[in-house]
């Protein structure tokens, strides 16, 4: 445990210091940390104390917090400027100088808006730094955005992953864990693939195959020696998740059926209608957390209250408002924007990231059990004008997703009509629907949504355009082909 002990002082001392992280240090804290787990069943009272954990932020002092976070922004900016093309120009034009910059004069940084690192990544790629991996976005909101990263930064990433899914996700040796998101997000895959089988768990790779290939694997006995008989933990999108509850729910499948004990969903906003209907089908507690393939190892955990709780260990976050950049006052929405600090990050450099992830800033403190890190609401959606704020993803999700005469994943739009307010059309099973249109109506109501009409349509072909879902990414087997073939005859 020497050897321990040294690798988290060195690391301590990299992160007061702002210099660069020795990943071997932090694959040593996590591998002595997965040790300690199979030796002694559960970790001691000290792991909330180690990298990436809620209990490190308690146990700094406010003034200590200010002084290391003035010298992360100073150093974040520094390397910003120094090397990537983009914020040497910024500061440039501005006459602005990283050394001066604290957490309150940091708001004469400019923003840097999500379009700026899509059209042009290599300018936000430092000269310093060696690229090993381009991570993509799945592009459903827009262009997919490219990110840079080191061999370093995927080292570090992955060993804080490795101690998170020991600590935070419960992963243990006997445990499987199936990842349904897109074969294509590489660096979630890896992070998944890494962090499993390091602390001594099996991974199954699943992409998003058709549902009820993914149904029958759920089911399916493992058979594996040492392991629980069935796959234990799942990782899939809303969406996804949306459209596995679906079939589900229409086959008859039962919680029974099923092996699971934890569902983890990400990428999406996540409605609290779904999650209960999940949990109801499948029998597994379903949680969400915020990550961003942007700023990792920035993110956030939501606390048992529902507030999303915001590590400052990795970043610095701010919420403002998207229309005038200032701080967003409590109770009223704004938009995430993190700077990912520098020893973590070291290749794509971003200071002040407009996310376009839209939170609420709670009324009062939160007296929760992790009070001590900054809070805001769960993910409400994206920002795509003042009408996104109004008419928040979530709060529409939570509306529709509660009726099994909606099919999942719910399609849906909204359009603005002349002189006639905003439409909510909304895909159906089948017209007439026996008062649901009426639940919709009178629970819009009282959620306050300002919806002036909710339109049904049966065919989705007269449906206006929808946005595409992260379930759409469907990856083709020749399971479900085979499948096809035996429901339509064709002998395939």
């Amino acid at each position: 445990m020497f050897g321990t002990a040294l690798s988290q002082l060195r690391y301590g001392m990299a992160i007061l210091r702002n210099r660069r992280i020795r990943p071997q240090d932090l694959e040593r804290i996590a591998r002595d940390l997965v040790a300690t787990l199979a030796e002694f069943g559960e970790p001691g009272a000290d792991s909330a104390l180690l990298p990436g954990q809620s209990g490190q932020a308690a146990q700094i002092d406010p003034d200590v917090r200010l002084t290391v976070t003035r010298r992360s922004l100073r150093a974040t900016a520094r390397a910003a400027v120094r090397h990537t093309a983009y914020y040497q120009q910024v500061f440039g034009e501005l006459g602005l100088s990283p050394d001066e910059l604290d957490a309150q004069s940091f708001a004469r940084v400019p923003v840097t808006p999500k379009k700026a690192l899509r059209s042009m990544p290599t300018a936000f790629v430092s000269s310093a730094a060696v690229p090993a991996l381009m991570a993509l976005t799945t592009g459903t909101s827009g262009t997919p955005t490219a990110v840079w990263y080191s061999r370093a930064e995927l080292d570090t990433t992955i060993a804080l992953s490795t101690i998170s899914a020991a600590l935070g996700l419960g992963l243990r040796p006997r445990h499987t864990l199936a990842y349904a998101g897109c074969s294509r997000a590489t660096l979630p895959l890896l992070n998944a693939a890494e962090s499993a089988t390091r602390v001594g768990a099996s991974f199954v790779q699943f992409g998003t195959v058709d549902p009820s290939v993914a149904l029958d694997r759920l089911a399916a006995p493992l058979g594996l020696p040492g392991k629980s008989p069935q796959i234990t933990h799942l990782t899939a999108s809303a969406s996804y998740l949306a459209a596995l509850v679906q079939l589900a729910e229409s086959g008859g499948w039962r919680a029974a059926d099923f092996g699971l004990e934890s569902i983890g969903v990400g990428g999406e906003v996540l409605s609290t209608p779904l999650s209960e209907r999940a949990e109801a089908v499948f029998g597994a507690p379903v949680s969400t957390s915020y990550l961003m393939t942007e700023t990792l190892p920035s993110g956030a955990t939501p606390c048992r209250a529902g507030h999303l709780h915001h590590t400052s260990e990795f970043g610095h976050m701010e919420v403002l408002d998207p229309l005038t950049w200032e701080p967003t006052p409590p109770g009223a929405t704004g938009m995430i924007v993190h700077t990912p600090y520098v020893p973590y990050r070291e290749c794509t450099l971003l200071l002040r990231y407009a996310t376009g992830d839209l939170v609420r800033i709670p009324d009062a403190e939160p007296g929760c059990e992790l009070a001590h890190m900054p809070a805001t609401s769960a993910v409400l959606g994206r920002w795509s004008g003042p009408r996104s704020a109004e008419l928040p993803t979530r709060a529409l999700l939570d509306l529709i997703e509660a009726e099994p005469q909606v099919p999942l994943p719910a399609r849906y739009t909204l359009t603005e009509e002349p002189g006639g307010g905003v439409h909510l059309h909304l895909l159906v099973r089948a017209l007439p629907a026996a008062g649901l249109l009426g639940r919709l109506e009178d629970r819009a109501t009282a959620a306050g949504l300002p919806l002036a009409a909710i339109v049904l349509h049966d065919d989705r072909a007269d449906l206006p355009p929808t946005a595409p879902l992260r379930a759409d990414l469907r990856e083709h087997t020749f399971e479900s082909a085979r499948t096809a073939g035996s429901r339509t005859g064709s002998g395939v």
